[in-house]
């Protein structure tokens, strides 16, 4: 702050006047007309910058827009304050310099805050950059670098309103322990996002499930302390990052395949016909588009049933999506249908046969 007091001091001079109302007039209305063409200048070149597409000057220039306004506007406060030391009390005389240097330090780390922030916006967002970056990493940097920022700017500020920095960060060892034993929870929900961010199991869209808990949807949004899912039935799931620490958890997003794995069963009296019916459904796997004959691919019969000769289909399909999975699965399964029909063979359904030996009793015959 004694380099932005110099300043001052060029602009003004040390020593006061008497018209220092004139002083005042001039300095607020050069202020608010530097203020109003440095709008006007941000509104241009604003225009300017949206024919590019570069993602720093963008960021930059809408970081500073705001920022550098309120810094002309405080210079003019400092100004005025200045041009009136002398009719000032000695109280407000010592007020005015922490506070001026107090806001001079929240209007740099503003800027900075509204650089990341826009930042992050833009490498979001199509087009600001070549190969799209994942979403969740972006969003926890940006995170990390404005609380960073905030820390850095409070304790600048507690430097410049005379106190000791190092004291403050003493007592901050010594009373994080109580803290900890105090918010255990809260840090362990705020270590689980952030094992989150570094293993990334799952990013935002995602479709999530854990087998040891009733989880299961899309992933709308990744916290410090919560994780937003949105359930297939359109509820919000609202869970502790700390749970994703103990939980197994499952990413369909990430699957590469999907799996069709179907049992079927002949009837025992069409067993001369099973192993061409077997030859032609593994034929007609081989040949059809939706499916990966670089995975596994099984057709064989499996077991002799109480009233069916059941063999399975195992393979997987090129496609992961849900719908298109299905309908390809349909397909696969009427033309294992045709198969077996155009084989004079049926799908075999429980049956009981009764063999009776020897003659009925009387009382068993129909009159």
């Amino acid at each position: 702050m004694d380099q932005f007091d110099q300043l001052i001091n060029l602009m003004v001079g040390e020593e006061a006047t008497h018209d220092w109302v004139l002083h005042v007039f001039i300095v607020i209305f050069l202020t608010l007309l530097l203020n109003y063409f440095l709008r006007k200048f941000f509104s241009r070149l604003a225009l300017q910058a949206k024919k590019t597409k570069n993602l720093w000057d963008d960021s930059l220039l809408e970081a500073g827009r705001k920022p550098i306004r309120y810094f002309v506007l405080l210079v003019g406060v400092r100004l005025v304050f200045k041009i009136t030391h002398e009719l000032q009390s000695v109280q407000v005389q010592e007020i005015v310099k922490p506070v001026v240097g107090v806001m001079f330090i929240a209007i740099i780390a503003w800027a900075v805050i509204r650089f990341i922030s826009e930042a992050e916006k833009n490498l979001k967002t199509p087009g600001y950059v070549k190969e799209p970056l994942d979403e969740t990493t972006v969003t926890a940097v940006a995170k990390l670098l404005r609380l960073s920022v905030i820390i850095t700017g409070v304790l600048v500020i507690l430097q410049t309103m005379g106190y000791s920095v190092s004291g403050v960060l003493a007592f901050g060892g010594v009373g994080g322990i109580a803290v900890g034993f105090a918010a255990k929870d809260l840090l362990a929900n705020f270590f689980g996002g952030m094992m989150v961010y570094m293993d990334r199991p799952f990013s935002v869209g995602d479709w999530v499930r854990s087998p040891d808990r009733k989880i299961e949807g899309t992933v709308e949004h990744i916290g410090w302390r919560l994780t937003r899912i949105r359930t297939f039935d359109k509820r919000p799931l609202y869970v502790p990052n700390s749970m994703f620490t103990s939980i197994a958890l499952e990413n369909p997003s990430r699957m590469t395949h999907r799996r069709i794995y179907e049992t079927m069963g002949v009837r025992y009296d069409d067993v001369s016909q099973l192993p061409s019916i077997i030859t032609k459904v593994k034929q007609m796997l081989i040949d059809h588009e939706d499916i990966d004959h670089t995975q596994t691919l099984i057709v064989n019969f499996n077991s002799y049933a109480a009233s069916s000769l059941d063999f399975f289909v195992y393979t997987f399909t090129k496609t992961t999506n849900w719908v298109r999975f299905h309908e390809v699965k349909q397909d696969v399964l009427f033309l294992i249908a045709e198969i077996v029909e155009q084989h004079g063979a049926e799908f075999a359904f429980p049956t009981q046969t009764l063999h009776m030996t020897g003659e009925m009793p009387p009382e068993c015959v129909e009159v």
